[in-house]
């Protein structure tokens, strides 16, 4: 080869490699520009932008200068028989969730926003299909040993196999963990996904050196290992349990933690029933009670110790998002299959005249699935709502594009007649009609009877009413009382026609809608009414698929309220937008409440009250 050949050859190769490494670049630039940004935060918002930056000190709600130490003392109503929140059997102590951290916690102040625990930070992409949480260095178990990413991918992958079924189908999107070094962890999903980064900001890490040989689906009477401020110092099974905080525990002083966690102390013990825990409150057995019952608040709540004010009494109104509480048809059952015949069944909830004669007006009634919120159905439906509704038009009953189901108003007088003349025509229709005053099939020749479950005396004395205005339309409502434990029991198996027990509250539409609601998860306790429904499946994927849109969301969010509640699985109940709370004045708290709760995490022990009490 010729000095003046090879040069040409350099020269040629000088130039592709030119041009390679030019295409190269452009291809890289390219690449990178439609590469979905990564974002690093000290917070997640699902919706909006967190109220605290990344320099916040502490929570507006707390006192950061809480003193430590004290002790309460709290109720709890049934009994429990292990450790073990999370197995799939079983009746835990209440509150053993506190034994473990989460990656980060929630603000009270905001909805669906969350800030750094053990995590420090995460980091995420534009279009949410991988997050990588950065692992605070400090962190610790309550053994001492660190924290590291190899407890968070055990902590997933652990719930995954061995934890509730619901847990997996939820989270069958998560397709790889990586512990990237041991203070960062990565979790990969199969598509875009928002509600799985704010789910796995609350994973519940567990310390994989404790529970690795350990079978977590069964109940443990043992004291678990956990990851955070508090473990038990004295328990009687089944009868009390006390939760000591530790000393030494590793965030007390971050930014999401001060002021909370203030009392040394937290001791529950368990009653029988509300009304003999109320007796045991005003005697000073504990400290603290939210009353749930208003015959009890305006009747009960007297006696020494109030007129001596040294219980105090407060009604603190708020308007959190409540939950659709509810008595709630097993539409898997065949005789509450026929939307007909529960909307008949509704005319037989008097609320009216509950309200004054049982609960001395302070409630209101339970209307949508999104109570105190703007994605309640209203009117008729329009604009994207409507549109969104005629997709389905031929699915839905005819009712849907009227005005928004809500429950009947009675005078309150206790005369059903003509809600007793509705619901018959509604029933006949059904095939149903009166037999010598026995509502019966007309084919089958079967009476209508079923069975409400209930787990508490209080669900007693409101479901009497209602057994009463059933009678009226011929049909027989047994009521069943059995203990906590049972009442966890049927209801994860099925095992009910009708429960007390409706549906966690909703403070926007979001993809855990799919564990209530969705067909796929009709396996689930939380899809209590056992809803298999095609236009619900896809109303709920166009939920997931408009988190990013706020008014796509909002019209989604109204049309599946307007949709679920034309469909009657439930007959809805009743709210207070109060909280109603007495307490041994012995305790102070901040002038500043929570929005969204009561805030009792952030109340301490006040030495100087607790010296004018005399206590038993």
């Amino acid at each position: 080869m010729t000095r003046q050949s090879y040069s040409v050859r350099r020269l040629v190769f000088a130039v592709l490699g030119s041009m390679a490494g030019s295409l190269l670049a452009f291809s890289l630039a390219a690449e990178e520009q439609s590469a979905p940004q990564l974002i690093k935060s000290h917070a997640f918002a699902m919706h909006g932008e967190p109220k605290y930056g990344p320099d916040f000190t502490h929570f507006d709600y707390v006192n950061p200068d809480a003193p430590k130490g004290g002790h309460m003392v709290m109720s709890a109503i049934g009994t429990y028989d292990n450790f073990h929140r999370y197995a799939q059997r079983g009746s835990a102590a209440i509150n053993s969730t506190e034994f473990y951290d989460t990656l980060m916690i929630g603000s009270d102040d905001e909805i669906d926003v969350y800030y750094p625990l053990i995590a420090e930070s995460l980091e995420y992409p534009e279009d949410y299909t991988f997050v990588i949480f950065n692992l605070n260095p400090d962190a610790r178990h309550q053994d001492g040993e660190p924290i590291t990413a190899a407890d968070v991918a055990f902590s997933f992958n652990k719930f995954m196999t061995e934890g509730v079924p619901q847990f997996r189908s939820y989270y069958a999107g998560v397709t790889d963990t990586e512990e990237i070094n041991p203070q960062r962890v990565k979790f990969s999903f199969s598509g875009p996904n928002k509600d799985y980064i704010s789910g796995l900001a609350r994973l519940v890490i567990l310390p994989k050196h404790f529970w690795e040989e350990r079978d977590f689906a069964e109940p443990l009477s043992v004291v678990p290992l956990g990851s955070g401020p508090y473990t038990v110092s004295d328990f009687s099974m089944g009868q009390n349990v006390t939760y000591k905080r530790l000393d030494d525990y590793w965030a007390a002083d971050l930014p999401s933690r001060k002021g909370t966690l203030n009392f040394s102390t937290v001791r529950y013990d368990y009653y029988r029933d509300s009304t003999v825990a109320l007796e045991a409150f005003k005697a000073g057995e504990y400290d603290f009670r939210q009353e749930n019952s208003a015959r009890q608040w305006v009747q009960d709540y007297t006696g020494p110790a109030f007129t001596r004010g040294d219980i105090k009494m407060e009604e603190l109104p708020h308007q959190i998002p409540q939950g659709m509480q509810a008595f709630t048809f097993n539409i898997q059952r065949e005789l509450f299959s026929d939307r007909r015949v529960r909307q008949a069944l509704n005319f037989a909830l008097d609320f009216e005249w509950m309200n004054k004669n049982l609960f001395y007006d302070q409630y209101e009634r339970n209307t949508s699935y999104f109570q105190n919120t703007p994605y309640m159905a209203s009117g008729k439906p329009e604009g994207l709502e409507l549109e969104i509704l005629e997709a389905y038009r031929d699915r839905l009953p005819e009712e849907v594009f009227g005005e928004v189901w809500t429950p009947n108003e009675t005078d309150g007088s206790g005369n059903l007649r003509r809600e007793t003349r509705q619901a018959l025509a509604l029933l006949k229709d059904a095939g149903w009609e009166l037999r010598n005053q026995q509502l019966t099939h007309v084919e089958s020749g079967q009476r209508f009877e079923f069975e409400l479950l209930i787990n508490s005396p209080t669900d007693e004395r409101v479901a009497l009413p209602l057994q009463r205005n059933m009678e009226r339309l011929g049909i027989k409502m047994n009521i069943r009382l059995v203990d906590p434990t049972q009442f966890i029991n049927r209801l994860r198996s099925r095992d009910f026609d009708m429960i007390a027990r409706g549906y966690s509250a909703l403070a926007y539409p979001s993809v855990s809608m799919r564990i209530l609601f969705q067909s796929d998860f009709i396996d689930s306790t939380w899809n209590t009414a056992g809803i298999e429904d095609e236009v619900i499946d896809s109303l709920i994927e166009g939920i997931i698929a408009a988190q990013e849109d706020e008014e796509m969301l909002l019209a989604y969010g109204r049309a599946f309220d307007r949709v679920a509640r034309w469909n009657f699985y439930v007959m809805p109940q009743w709210h207070s937008n109060l909280f109603r709370i007495a307490y041994w004045d012995r305790f102070s708290r901040p002038e500043t409440r929570p929005v969204y709760e009561l805030g009792l995490d952030t109340w301490w022990y006040d030495e100087e009250k607790a010296s004018r009490i005399t206590r038993r």
